[in-house]
């Protein structure tokens, strides 16, 4: 009789496994199909560097995402894309690739790596297939206050001292402004004409950042660009630096395209 006791007891026991063992199984299934992407990738633009990416890479990994930010060149359109994938091919799973400025042109080259999930535009240049960022300068007439000078004889452009304040980040203070003109990299002009071979948004969802307040990158272009491509749009009141005076407002369209990303790859495709 004890035999037959034990024997049911067994029974009972492994049954009551087995529904646990299934209930982890999917419930952890569920939580991993929900968990967001937690790989971005900062790509900077022209007239600055990585450091300005700092409060929003600390908001980012306060949050749990493993944040890089990627120095690029500023030499070519070509050297700035293999400068990013360097740093995609070292990321352990996928990626939401954000750019700010030239970096949006960067992005879009970059972006057709099969780990980037989604784009982030952020005050930046969405050019489609063909088209050069110069295309797209040349749209909308330049503030008073943009102070991007003619390329020197070496081919290089940089930001007129006396407006950079004013004309690239107004929103921050003018010791920040002067510190991000000391260290600004030297951007040779032929990366405003090169065009883009194949624009990742026509494949993969974006996201865009409009800085209302930008003298560098005139918001209409940013709005006519990120309707065109059919981009989710975010306006904010900003200087051009929107990252820098703004990074919670930047930090939740990243969380966002993070929590809503397709982290097995399927249906990933942006019909624009």
């Amino acid at each position: 009789m004890k035999k037959k006791n034990w024997s049911c007891k067994w029974r009972n026991a492994g049954f009551v496994f087995a529904i646990l063992l299934g209930m982890a199984l999917f419930f952890g299934n569920t939580v991993n199909a929900q968990s967001p992407v937690k790989n971005v990738l900062l790509v900077h633009g022209a007239f600055t560097d990585g450091s300005g990416w700092k409060a929003l890479y600390e908001m980012l990994t306060k949050k749990g995402y493993h944040v890089t930010v990627v120095q690029i060149p500023l030499t070519s359109l070509e050297d700035d894309v293999a400068a990013t994938k360097l740093v995609l091919d070292n990321q352990d799973g996928p990626v939401i690739l954000v750019g700010h400025s030239w970096g949006g042109a960067v992005i879009t080259e970059a972006g057709n790596d099969p780990k980037v999930v989604a784009l982030v535009y952020v005050a930046a240049f969405q050019p489609d297939n063909g088209e050069s960022v110069m295309h797209w300068l040349q749209t909308f007439p330049p503030s008073p206050e943009n102070g991007v000078l003619p390329p020197d004889a070496k081919g290089i452009i940089y930001y007129d001292k006396a407006k950079y304040h004013a004309g690239f980040c107004a929103d921050v203070s003018e010791e920040e402004s002067d510190f991000m003109y000391a260290s600004q990299g030297a951007f040779y002009a032929k990366g405003f004409t090169t065009p883009i071979t194949h624009a990742a948004w026509r494949d993969k969802p974006a996201y865009g950042l409009v800085a209302t307040e930008d003298k560098s990158l005139a918001p209409e272009i940013e709005r006519n660009m990120y309707k065109r491509s059919n981009t989710k749009i975010t306006e904010i009141k900003s200087s051009h630096v929107i990252y820098m005076s703004q990074p919670k407002a930047v930090a939740d369209v990243i969380e966002t395209a993070a929590r809503t990303a397709d982290k097995s790859g399927d249906g990933m495709s942006n019909s624009k």
